[in-house]
């Protein structure tokens, strides 16, 4: 291949990249603002192009929500890792995790129930990709804090805790019975519990009154 045909070839990839990249951005805002269910052709009118060269640029829709979640979970984990790095007792870490999830969620209720559906997904956990990225960067802070390898701080505690936090703060965006403060508060006290009672049972105890050292630096 010569010279000129490599710099078309590149200069072909890089318009392609540009308009699947403002595709699944038209698809980004208009899942925030109706929901999962937004069809096709709404994304393609965000984006000004006809429906069907939606799929110029994407093999099919699953692999347009992909994109839409790594997206969508970029933005959460930035709001969530600032939190990852801070000094505090367990319970002031965990309030501020579960407070960043919840104020995120508060502003992008469509795109929270997106993301705790698509984190059911078997082809987005094998692409490491979503909330599982996220899951990756709380368990790594997790294990810096409470000084425990991979074997004593299983993932499958983050999973069930994760779990539990959409389920109520999903429910708190459906009925929105209290207020968000108080609902975080509650969750992070129900949150902090649970994980003091599962590492107890793999030799890690907390105390609920020293403060933790941060993982990495502020």
């Amino acid at each position: 291949m010569d010279s000129t045909v490599r710099r078309r070839s590149s200069r072909d990839d890089e318009v392609r990249d540009r308009r699947r990249r403002h595709v699944a951005n038209a698809a980004l805002q208009v899942v925030d603002e109706t929901g999962a269910d937004a069809g096709t052709a709404l994304i393609a009118e965000r984006a000004g192009i006809p429906r069907p060269h939606v799929y110029r640029y994407f093999a099919s829709r699953e692999d347009l929500d992909n994109e839409v979640a790594r997206l969508a979970a970029q933005d959460l984990i930035q709001r969530v890792r600032p939190h990852l790095a801070r000094r505090g007792t367990p319970g002031q870490v965990v309030e501020g995790l579960v407070r960043a999830c919840a104020t995120w969620a508060d502003a992008h209720p469509h795109l929270y129930r997106f993301l705790a559906a698509r984190g059911q997904s078997r082809t987005l956990h094998r692409a490491r990709m979503g909330r599982s990225r996220l899951l990756d960067e709380i368990a790594v802070a997790a294990r810096g804090y409470t000084k425990s390898g991979d074997e004593l701080f299983p993932e499958g505690i983050l999973v069930g805790v994760m779990g539990m936090v959409d389920a109520t703060v999903i429910w708190w965006l459906d009925q929105r019975d209290e207020t968000l403060d108080v609902m975080v508060r509650r969750l992070s006290r129900h949150v902090t519990l649970v994980l003091q009672d599962a590492l107890a049972s793999h030799g890690i105890h907390l105390d609920p009154t020293v403060e933790l050292e941060p993982f990495i630096g502020e």
